[in-house]
């Protein structure tokens, strides 16, 4: 049963990479992506295409991989105990994306397929995935464009589904040690499984066509907008809260590492510069300010307009 299921979507997820890396070069208009096809030892491997020094994006990398085992490592049977015993694979597209200009938030994206595997018993596999923005000058319009995205291609699979991974992308995506959202969230869906194989796979789909609807709009209205070297500065001190989830927090990171994947493809996603500060306090008031005050914090960005931003005391 595992080997069909597997080879669709593997089909779909190489698809998919190849789409996203021309998107993204037709927007930067410079550079292009370098591949390096790599193999897992255990099993496995993939594909990690990156990009860097280009007109609109400093460095971002786009990966596809598909890793296979006889036992899964820690941090998935501790998150699924049933898993315990079970060979696995697992398969992917995982991206990142750090533009040069302070204006162009960066994103992430990720769509990824499991399936655990035990003789004399049925398997257990799930879809999960999502996208979600990290702006420093947030835009309210660009924020709304890419929730109604993410509203638009959830609709077809129900009206909870938008409602439901929005507010597990607000929670997922969310720094405990610093009381702060990374962004201003997007998707997240994981263990998706329950609509059965063809729906589940067909709303994995929808989110992964979607990234570029939702992206290329933002980067062609902010990539000329002028910035100043202390909204360079700016730019690398919160690419440091970036560092700092997916290095703490991330549980696609821990699970690459504790299984033996590449560690340079999973790496990727760090941004090439970044900077820390000592007790950092924005200037009151400061565009710096508004991030904080406003951006970080879930709203419905849909029902809002700029003049209507929640502002009181929020607890996920």
């Amino acid at each position: 049963m595992h080997s069909n299921l597997l080879e669709q979507v593997k089909t779909y997820l190489m698809a998919l990479q190849d789409i996203i890396c021309q998107g993204l070069e037709q927007a930067d208009g410079q550079a292009k992506f370098v591949e390096d096809s790599w193999q897992r030892k255990e099993g496995g491997g993939g594909r990690t295409r990156v990009i860097r020094g280009g007109n609109v994006i400093e460095q971002g990398g786009v990966n596809y991989s598909h890793v296979f085992g006889a036992s899964m490592p820690a941090s998935a049977t501790a998150h699924r105990p049933e898993l315990a015993g079970r060979s696995f694979h697992a398969c992917g597209v995982s991206l990142v994306i750090h533009p040069n200009n302070p204006h162009i938030p960066t994103s992430h994206a990720n769509v990824r397929f499991f399936i655990a595997e035990k003789q004399g018993e049925e398997p257990i596999w799930w879809f999960g995935g999502g996208f979600d923005l990290t702006p420093f000058y947030p835009v309210f319009d660009d924020v709304k464009h890419w929730h109604q995205v993410a509203h638009d291609l959830c609709a077809p699979f129900g009206d909870e589904a938008y409602p439901k991974y929005k507010k597990w992308c607000d929670e997922y995506f969310y720094l405990k040690h610093r009381d702060e959202t990374r962004g201003v969230g997007g998707l997240f869906f994981d263990d998706l499984n329950e609509t059965g194989f063809e729906q589940s796979f067909a709303f994995m789909q929808a989110v992964g066509n979607g990234f570029l609807d939702a992206y290329l709009p933002i980067i062609a209205r902010r990539k000329a907008t002028p910035f100043t070297e202390q909204q360079r500065d700016f730019q690398l001190y919160r690419r440091g809260r970036y560092v700092e989830f997916n290095l703490v927090w991330d549980r696609g990171t821990l699970f690459g590492l504790q299984t033996g994947g590449r560690t340079e493809s999973i790496l990727m996603s760090m941004p090439p510069l970044a900077r820390w500060e000592y007790n950092y306090v924005p200037e009151a008031d400061s565009p710096e300010a508004k991030l904080y005050q406003y951006y970080l914090r879930p709203q419905d960005w849909l029902d809002n307009t700029p003049g209507q931003l929640v502002t009181r005391d929020w607890q996920l």
